[in-house]
């Protein structure tokens, strides 16, 4: 580790030293490197609109998977039941994993995977483009697995598709805080 650290320190020493002779960019150089920075973006924007008209997404240069998640709660404060609903807005199908629940309080998370509802398992859940999904939540197995819940201010579920990759997430308050965090 003292190596390491001593190895580090001379090369930054040596650093500052070798930048004084460093001779700077021509400025047509520099000129040609700003126009071609707007030209590449033109290009994507051009490559992405031909991609997008087609009809079933398949097709298309990019594949735009968009959840939008909704997350109401029965009450204002101290709710008994959550209601989850997701709309799949993208242009694509897509695999849904089990919702990850999260019970926040400022200094600890507890997570919980949410199965189904009714003691019915239905994830791993395909669905299609502009379909909604609606799971009821029941708070009150959670608080009979673990009294200190009623204490966690926040909750928030994570949504992502079957590869892992989160695809959205929404948070509530359960009840009053002094802070927001």
């Amino acid at each position: 580790m003292k190596r390491f650290v001593l190895l580090l320190f001379l090369t930054v020493i040596c650093e500052a030293v070798f930048a004084q002779n460093e001779i700077g960019p021509e400025g047509k150089n520099l000129v040609w490197f700003l126009l071609a920075l707007p030209l590449i973006g033109i290009i994507y924007v051009i490559f992405r609109r031909k991609g997008g008209n087609t009809t079933t997404g398949d097709k298309g240069f990019f594949r735009i998977r968009r959840v939008k998640l909704k997350l109401e709660k029965d009450r204002l404060y101290y709710p008994d039941y959550l209601t989850l609903t997701v709309k799949n807005n993208g242009n694509t199908d897509v695999d849904l994993d089990r919702p990850l629940m999260i019970f926040d309080n400022f200094w600890l998370k507890r997570r919980f995977r949410l199965n189904g509802m009714d003691n019915r398992l239905f994830y791993p859940l395909y669905l299609e483009r502009g379909k909604i999904h609606t799971l009821n939540v029941d708070l009150y197995r959670f608080y009979r697995h673990d009294k200190r819940l009623k204490k966690f201010p926040k909750v928030k579920i994570v949504v992502s598709d079957a590869k892992g990759r989160r695809l959205a997430s929404k948070a509530v308050y359960l009840r009053k805080t002094l802070f927001k965090f």
